[in-house]
């Protein structure tokens, strides 16, 4: 036929894509076609048929196959879809070669007569194959048989080929590679990376021999513990990968995504670089090195990066998606939503394109049109953050709010400095304390730490064994490696899916492990993570500061004592404020390492320290009131500024009676109608306080009127 039935196999490839035998013309093989099959087989180092009574099982079970398609064809079950439009966000799963070939997604009906006949034939050529002379025969032939069902996406039959071949041999690193490869497209990630490290086992047991299989084995460990959400481990191996094999291009575009995907947005432009640099056409590379541009502030380079990803595949998602969202944060609405429209026509179910395309209408004026394409999301997904959008439409028209410039419509607002701000009552939160606590919120909500409770923290201090080392300065600490630190979070948010755990991993390193590791040596002290990361877990506050302590004692220095060195509290307060309140928290950090005061400090001391409002961790209160009430709805109520229904805590100004939510009263925002010399605001946790205020007022004008 003069098809390239079997692509050259010594170019870097991550999962190797191994000869495909589903183009048979006849059901019977001609001798010049055994002859062309076998030349490529027997040519390349990466697979071998050694006996001839292999390629007996290897022509019948292509003859069962062909036969298996053409029957599920006639009844319209065979299916074939082209993915080739996306690459998931920028988290290259495909599994091809590194020539990045569209590949066919075949979808086999696994449920009618016909499949269970080809299974019972199956079983049989599997018997022969055991049932050879010898043990090497047999593995031969399970292997073949395993590759072929692979190529043929039959993966769950393949995966039991490739299994038994494992039994046969178990120190061959080709059986456990391959099942690892059927075990990742079955979605089972998890026992696909144990594969993969039992290929990686075998790899290095055998020496040389299976040298040119290591950068594969690294890369698919990679994308294995990708789909498990360890990126940062994921990027350990692409960057062993990229070491044995410099020119591997895919490596380091992997490489390039995991270290995007954990905010190191410097180092992950670099290696998407350089992956550009070996394949100017990897339109899945300068779709993320478009995203690291704009997360770097290089906008400009970054649409122009985009647009390359664009005019490369012209129907790529991701590039589609992601260009719309730069576009948004630039204020160019009307490109936004160009882009917004571009990704439906691909993928027309993508509710958070049309959520997006409804949010770049509105700031582009169209408010028609952004109401149409919100009724569209709504079509799709039913989550509570549409309902509140169209009811914020339903006040912007019911008001006809001057637009002040913003993005979400928001209404003409002044700002107003923070002396202006007065508070009536002791529980009125300030305004500077409820910036800074909502910002710690915010982390909370992305990493779930506020759903991890504290108790778990105290079980890995007593359950995990971490060797003491001395670091630069001489002292001894229980430090670990990021990648370490990842497996630890996956078994405290073990609740998480496996995406939302990345993002978690991405801003705990931006946030806390950037601040931790000051020397960027890729090593944190244990305990002092454990001690940051308490007080914004789970659990009742005093419980929190107990276990933030504990872990002080866990470390090295304070071990066996039941105080720890004044010197030790000092620094950790300085780091939790550096980490949480960063506004006034840096430039304390300095001061810490002249100290040399060896006094201890008790947990009641500690408290103390702990508290202060100024210099320690008194936000904490004010995050509680966050927690408690971060559900709490004021009726039908308003914020007199952004239009949204106010949650959480309703701040109400007591002369003008106009009130405010939780983040327009901290960004000191007011309606611009209401100028005055002074604003006092008292801060209701729910309607029923502002009802009991409003008895009480009541109460005491009757007393005064008699």
């Amino acid at each position: 036929l003069g098809l390239e039935l079997y692509p050259d196999e010594n170019k870097g490839a991550s999962i190797v894509s191994e000869a495909s035998s589903s183009s048979i013309a006849d059901e019977r093989v001609t001798e010049s076609q055994r002859k062309q099959r076998t030349t490529a087989w027997a040519g390349s180092p990466h697979h071998e048929i050694v006996f001839d009574d292999t390629w007996k099982l290897v022509d019948e079970l292509e003859i069962l196959l062909k036969r298996l398609q053409t029957k599920q064809a006639k009844t319209g079950k065979f299916k074939s879809d082209n993915f080739d439009a996306y690459s998931d966000a920028g988290w290259s799963r495909e599994l091809g070669p590194s020539a990045e070939l569209s590949e066919k997604r075949v979808y086999w009906e696994e449920t009618g007569p016909d499949y269970g006949i080809f299974v019972k034939e199956l079983g049989a050529l599997r018997s022969r194959a055991d049932g050879a002379r010898s043990r090497d025969e047999a593995f031969d032939g399970q292997m073949a048989i395993g590759r072929v069902l692979y190529e043929h996406q039959l993966f769950k039959e393949a995966l039991i080929s490739f299994k038994r071949s494992c039994e046969l041999q178990p120190m061959d690193v080709r059986p456990h590679f391959r099942a690892g490869n059927c075990l990742y497209v079955l979605g089972k990630y998890k026992e696909a990376k144990e594969e993969f490290l039992l290929a990686l086992e075998a790899a290095e047991a055998g020496g040389n021999q299976w040298g040119y299989l290591l950068p594969q084995i690294y890369v698919n460990l990679g994308i294995a513990l990708e789909g498990e959400g360890m990126v940062l481990s994921a990027c350990e191996y692409y960057r062993e990968a990229a070491i044995l094999c410099p020119t591997h291009f895919r490596a380091l575009k992997l490489l390039g995504s995991a270290l995007f995907g954990v905010g190191e947005y410097r180092a992950a432009a670099k290696a998407l670089e350089e992956a550009i640099f070996m394949k100017p056409d990897y339109a899945d590379a300068h779709c993320d090195l478009g995203s690291a541009l704009h997360a770097l502030g290089e906008d400009e380079r970054a649409i122009e990066v985009f647009q390359k990803a664009i005019d490369l595949k012209p129907g790529h998602v991701d590039a589609l998606y992601n260009l719309g969202g730069l576009y948004m944060d630039l204020g160019r609405f009307q490109r936004a939503s160009e882009m917004y429209t571009r990704v439906l026509a691909v993928w027309p179910n993508h509710w958070r394109a049309q959520l997006n395309k409804a949010v770049s209408l509105l700031g582009a004026g169209e408010t028609e049109e952004a109401k149409k394409a919100l009724k569209e999301a709504l079509k799709m997904t039913n989550r509570v953050e549409l309902h509140d959008a169209i009811y914020h439409l339903k006040q912007l028209q019911k008001k006809k709010v001057k637009s002040n410039g913003g993005a979400n419509g928001e209404g003409a607002f002044v700002i107003v400095e923070p002396s202006k701000f007065k508070t009536v009552g002791e529980k009125t939160t300030l305004r500077q304390d409820l910036g800074s606590a909502i910002q710690i919120r915010a982390f909370q909500r992305i990493t779930r730490l506020s759903r991890c409770n504290v108790d778990l923290l105290k079980k890995e201090m007593n359950e995990i064994d971490v060797p003491v080392t001395y670091s630069g300065g001489g002292g001894p600490q229980k430090s670990i490696r990021k990648p370490n630190l990842e497996g630890i979070l996956r078994r405290l948010l073990s609740f998480l899916k496996p995406e939302t755990f990345q993002g978690a991993v991405k801003a705990i390193n931006e946030r806390i492990l950037s601040v931790l590791d000051e020397t960027g040596s890729g090593r944190v002290d244990l305990g002092m993570f454990y001690a940051v990361l308490a007080p914004i877990c789970n659990g009742p506050p005093n419980k929190r500061k107990r276990i933030a302590f504990d872990a002080l004692l866990w470390r090295p220095v304070n071990e066996g004592s039941s105080q720890i060195r004044k010197v030790d509290a000092v620094q950790y307060i300085k780091w939790l404020r550096a980490i949480y309140v960063p506004s006034n928290g840096i430039s304390e950090i300095l001061e810490v390492h002249g100290e040399t005061d060896s006094s201890m400090v008790s947990f009641s001391e500690f408290l103390t320290m702990f508290d202060d409002p100024d210099w320690g961790f008194g936000i904490m209160s004010t995050l509680l009131k966050l927690e408690n009430g971060d559900r709490n709805r004021h009726g039908r109520r308003v914020c007199a500024v952004c239009r949204y229904p106010v949650i959480g805590s309703r701040f109400r100004e007591v002369k003008s009676h106009f009130s405010l939510c939780n983040q327009c009263y901290s960004e000191g925002k007011v309606p611009p109608s209401f100028k005055q010399d002074e604003y006092k605001f008292k801060e209701y946790g729910s309607e029923a306080e502002a009802m009991k205020d409003k008895c009480m007022y009541f109460t005491l004008q009757s007393h005064k009127s008699p």
